[in-house]
């Protein structure tokens, strides 16, 4: 079986890749590097070295075994375009999402200058939906990237957001997501910050998922924005 997800907007993980470095702000206490020294210390194989950048082939067809139709979360623990990743595995990857044409695949980096650079070498297949993380307005040129992607589906992670995001050129963009820190030493995020990105989208007709607000303790927190939640999926996808 895939690997079930806790993320709200997705509902299973596949990591043929696991580690990853930081690269900006929103990395500071990212999840996947806690997760990963927590599964090391359990002996998991795939962790031996903690939160250093490996592959892992063996993982590479799990997809393909996975019978029933999932939206799959791609290298929840790393980065598919992190620089040291070589592009043939990059490859390999795209090719397991294009034969495993049942399920729904999400690909998400903050590596969108490499992305933008690889994605004419990519055949794209429809069943993939690409993203970029932008935590603040001093990243929002990864939205640029990423417009310049073949990708059929685009979208933003604005997770953590970790400030304001004014005038967000949405041309060309399919789904905005939204989330507050979580964890430990979660750096807060402001309600005007959140209802402005909503506001945003509705204005342009982009589809709004807000995934929590985030905090020490985030399931006390919530995620209702203004008395509602906000589960809006491209495409009509339900993950009901």
């Amino acid at each position: 079986m895939a690997a079930h997800s806790g993320i709200e907007w997705t509902e299973s993980t596949w990591n043929p890749l696991t580690g990853c470095t930081k690269i900006s702000p929103g990395c500071k206490h990212c999840y996947a590097e806690r997760m990963a020294k927590r599964l090391q210390a359990m002996g998991q194989p795939n962790y031996a070295s903690g939160f250093k950048l490996a592959m892992h082939d063996p993982v590479l067809e799990k997809p393909l075994e996975w019978k029933k139709t999932q939206v799959i979360f791609v290298n929840s623990m790393s980065d598919l375009f992190h620089e040291k990743v070589p592009f043939d595995f990059i490859q390999k990857t795209f090719a397991i999402m294009r034969r495993a044409h049942w399920h729904q695949f999400q690909v998400l980096t903050k590596r969108a200058e490499r992305l933008a650079e690889l994605s004419p070498q990519i055949d794209w297949p429809e069943n993939v939906w690409m993203g970029v993380s932008v935590e603040n307005q001093e990243y929002v040129s990864r939205i640029d990237c990423l417009r310049l992607t073949g990708a059929k589906v685009k979208f933003l992670s604005l997770e953590p957001l970790l400030g304001p995001i004014h005038q967000i050129n949405l041309a060309g963009i399919n789904w905005v997501i939204v989330g507050g820190e979580s964890g430990p030493g979660a750096r807060p995020v402001m309600q005007e910050w959140v209802t402005d990105i909503r506001d945003q989208c509705v204005a342009a007709h982009v589809p709004f998922f807000f995934k929590q607000w985030g905090g020490v303790q985030k399931k006390r927190a919530g995620r209702e924005l203004e008395g509602r939640t906000w589960d809006e999926m491209p495409e009509n996808l339900s993950l009901a």
